[in-house]
């Protein structure tokens, strides 16, 4: 029979949703999709359908601040109870939730079970900003309908292919057996990504091929045969690439000299290296491409902004096709790798010496190819689709229940 699943993407107050009709072959499509905003300020509820057009909108006031429930709980109810009336008689089989870590044990989705939410709590020191926001809504959940299925699918779990040097951190051998080493984010839209190439691509499905996830999170992937290899991001998000409000690669120098010369404590730290940093720490103006790009004529800082978001960007990649020991393929993708053509003309013009020739028309129409014929590497725009990748696996966990 006919069945659905929704797809809960978490941020620190937010919930991004899709959710997902499946016939009694196991053909897939979007019916609705949408976001809870502010749940821990003002919580607004929306939803479209798959053409855009608004099929539901809420809102709600203020958080009592004196009550202990979790903020979720409210929210998350009535998005559930919005998505049982939208679907009829069509049953829900089943939640799928972006989990930003498993750790070094969870290496595939995994249906979630109280021991399961306990051990997922246990690696918040990993990711103290993120674990709680991808744990709510399953607590959420668990509350409400505690006989609905709930899928657990991890940000890190694509890149446990990395060989083991990758993952290790030249630290004493103790950090590393404590689980401090290298595990690589943005995992779901790279499985995605590499799900594609095979029906786009053959040359890049069975070679070499570096991934950009340009968001406001941002990273890389370095594909061999589609499977990870190398990435930018490490122990946490805020390695790599510079960011929207994040630093990217960092010496650890900085922190010491945060917390000797300014006295900062942790949470002081955190604060800059996560809310302040990136794109908006060096423009002192906006974490936003578009803005800073708007800007850059008439000031300085904004296009010093971008200067270091390209110069690491290429960087970078270079160290990713020398892992690789090669490049046949780069593909944009996340929402400036999929809309921001001066940022993927900036990056393929220092990209030239690994064969890079970027076809100035293609790039600017944000054709699926975006290289000459002549170019040597392959460049292509790919719109990532991370729900669909949690539908996927929602469907295979309880496929094998």
């Amino acid at each position: 029979m006919a069945t659905a699943v929704l797809a809960l993407n978490a941020g620190s107050s937010s919930v991004k949703f899709a959710l997902f009709h499946q016939d009694e072959g196991g053909a897939a499509r979007r019916i609705a999709s949408g976001e809870l905003e502010g749940i821990t300020t003002h919580p607004h509820f929306r939803a479209v359908d798959a053409d855009g057009h608004v099929l539901a909108e809420r809102t709600w006031p203020a958080p009592d601040p004196a009550d202990t429930t979790d903020a979720h709980q409210g929210p998350v109810g009535s998005l559930i109870d919005w998505v049982t009336s939208h679907l009829g008689d069509v049953p829900l089989a089943g939640v799928g939730h972006r989990v930003v870590h498993g750790g070094p044990d969870f290496i595939q989705p995994v249906r979630i079970t109280p021991d399961i939410l306990t051990r997922l709590d246990a690696l918040t020191p990993f990711a103290p900003l993120h674990q709680p926001a991808s744990l709510g809504p399953i607590r959420a959940l668990a509350a409400l309908r505690p006989d609905l299925a709930q899928v657990a699918c991890f940000d890190t779990a694509f890149h446990h292919t990395l060989p083991a040097a990758a993952t290790r951190l030249a630290l004493p051998r103790a950090y590393g057996q404590r689980g401090v080493r290298r595990y690589g984010f943005h995992g779901l839209s790279y499985e995605y990504i590499a799900s594609c190439l095979p029906g786009l691509s053959q040359r890049l499905a069975a070679g070499r091929t570096v991934v950009a996830h340009l968001g406001n999170g941002a990273s890389l992937c370095a594909l061999d045969a589609g499977r990870s290899v190398e990435t930018t991001m490490g122990f946490s998000v805020l390695d790599g690439l510079v960011m929207g409000t994040r630093c990217g690669q960092l010496d650890p120098g900085v922190i010491l000299y945060m917390l000797r010369a300014e006295g900062l404590d942790a949470a002081g730290i955190e604060d800059v290296l996560y809310r302040h940093s990136g794109l908006l720490g060096v423009s002192d103006v906006s974490s936003d491409m578009r803005d800073l790009q708007g800007r850059a004529a008439g000031d300085a800082q904004a296009r010093e902004a971008l200067d270091l978001f390209a110069y690491r960007l290429v960087q970078q990649v270079g160290a990713m096709a020398a892992v690789l020991g090669g490049l046949d393929g780069l593909v944009f993708t996340a929402g400036i790798g999929e809309h921001d053509a001066a940022v993927r003309a900036a990056a393929c013009a220092r990209l030239g010496w690994l064969g890079v020739r970027l076809d100035a028309g293609a790039n600017a129409a944000h054709a699926a190819v975006i290289s000459t014929p002549d170019s040597t590497v392959e460049v292509r725009v790919i719109p990532t689709d991370e729900e669909s990748m949690i539908r996927r696996h929602v469907a295979d966990c309880l496929a094998g229940a």
